[in-house]
């Protein structure tokens, strides 16, 4: 067992993403590591995937995706119903 929590915020760079790391960093205790990850590496995305993480920022602790980073992305069905691929 680890002495640290860890934590991993899967990022792609932008403003929104920057918010949300400076955000956990203000969150942590000395039990805390944070280590951010670029989704621009093809590593790193493929590891997103396999957490099921479908947008970012999203944050991951001890391995597991949080649940406020849970079941978010797109919805063809949400998207359909505001309009998209139906002409005007």
């Amino acid at each position: 067992m680890s002495d640290k929590r860890q934590i991993e915020i899967f990022s792609a760079g932008c403003g929104v993403c920057t918010d949300a790391v400076d955000k956990v960093r203000g969150m942590i205790c000395p039990s805390c590591e944070v280590t951010v990850l670029d989704m621009k590496d093809a590593a790193v995305a493929e590891r997103a995937k396999s957490l099921d993480i479908q947008s970012v920022p999203a944050v991951v602790i001890d391995g597991a995706l949080a649940d406020c980073c849970s079941g978010r992305g797109i919805n063809e069905e949400t998207l359909r119903a505001a309009g998209v691929g139906r002409p005007l």
